[in-house]
């Protein structure tokens, strides 16, 4: 599995926690930043990662902002980008198995370092588990493609 993680100045400290678990997992990972606690935009941030998940090149994402709100919404705006904002393990779980997310975003205002982990590992963890889940997943596509 190789992942895609980015955050803006907000989730800094959140990235590198997260990044420091998926080296404690060896998975394979590519930081896009930023790599200063400068006052950034999200948007900016979120499409990198986006991008490439779509195109295929990463197999998932990791988003941190200081809510999460924002850099979802922002990775949402990508057609075939499934982003899900979690703060809690049953979502993690949840998302994938029934959402297939390919992006995860957390805030680093809403909860800590050890929770994030947990939620990052259930999230990597899961596999979506099709059946009649992938109708759903398949309507998602539908309205992206209007």
């Amino acid at each position: 599995m190789k992942i895609a993680i980015s955050s803006d100045h907000g989730g800094n400290n959140l990235r590198k926690e997260i990044m420091s678990l998926l080296d404690e997992l060896a998975i394979s990972y590519e930081d896009f930043g930023p790599q200063t606690d400068d006052s950034v935009d999200y948007p900016d941030y979120a499409r990198p990662v986006a991008e490439r998940v779509a195109a295929g090149e990463f197999d998932r994402g990791i988003l941190i902002c200081g809510t999460g709100i924002g850099i979802s919404i922002a990775a949402n705006k990508f057609k075939g980008i499934r982003c899900a904002l979690v703060h809690d393990v049953f979502s993690a779980k949840a998302t994938r198995c029934h959402n297939d997310s390919n992006i995860l975003a957390m805030g680093e205002r809403v909860i800590g370092p050890g929770l994030a982990r947990e939620i990052v590992a259930t999230w990597l963890n899961t596999e979506f588990e099709g059946g009649r889940h992938i109708r759903r997943v398949e309507k998602i596509t539908e309205i992206e493609e209007g």
